[in-house]
């Protein structure tokens, strides 16, 4: 199942309004990169840890 993290969850100077979907990794790596470039974080494990338990799993509507 793919994976959200949304920058709506946390708190921001700059009202940040990014979602990244994609594997539990890539979002992971994606947020990190993010949150150092952004948001002005320091990439390491506790910021990588924070990130990866707050992912919320992809909700998919299903069309009929």
């Amino acid at each position: 199942m793919r994976k959200v993290a949304d920058c709506r969850e946390w708190p921001s100077e700059n009202n940040c309004s990014l979602v990244i979907t994609g594997t539990e990794d890539e979002v992971v790596r994606a947020a990190t990169e993010h949150a150092v470039s952004v948001h002005g974080e320091t990439d390491s494990p506790e910021l990588r840890e924070q990130i990866r338990a707050a992912l919320k799993e992809e909700l998919v509507l299903q069309h009929s």
